[in-house]
């Protein structure tokens, strides 16, 4: 059974980003968060696949580092690619 999602703003090739502002889905941005976010997912495949605790905690590093980053850019600075917003 599929379940229908209403944000009520209309699927006209646009996207909200965080703070309100609207851009093409194509924005690179946008593209930017599924990077990202595919990243992320991948990093955590390999950690979790991994049984060398050294591995593990590296990978959980830079998962932390990612995400610190992000926050830090959000609140200091302009948004860039790399952290997408």
């Amino acid at each position: 059974m599929a379940f229908r999602i209403y944000t009520k703003t209309g699927d006209k090739g646009e996207t909200a980003l965080f703070g309100g502002r609207r851009v093409p889905k194509s924005h690179l941005r946008v593209e930017a968060y599924g990077t990202v976010d595919e990243l992320n997912s991948f990093i955590g495949l390999l950690r979790d696949s991994t049984e060398d605790r050294a591995v593990g905690d590296v990978l959980g590093q830079i998962q932390h580092r990612l995400f610190i980053s992000c926050r830090w850019n959000r609140r200091w600075t302009k948004w860039t690619a790399a952290c997408p917003n």
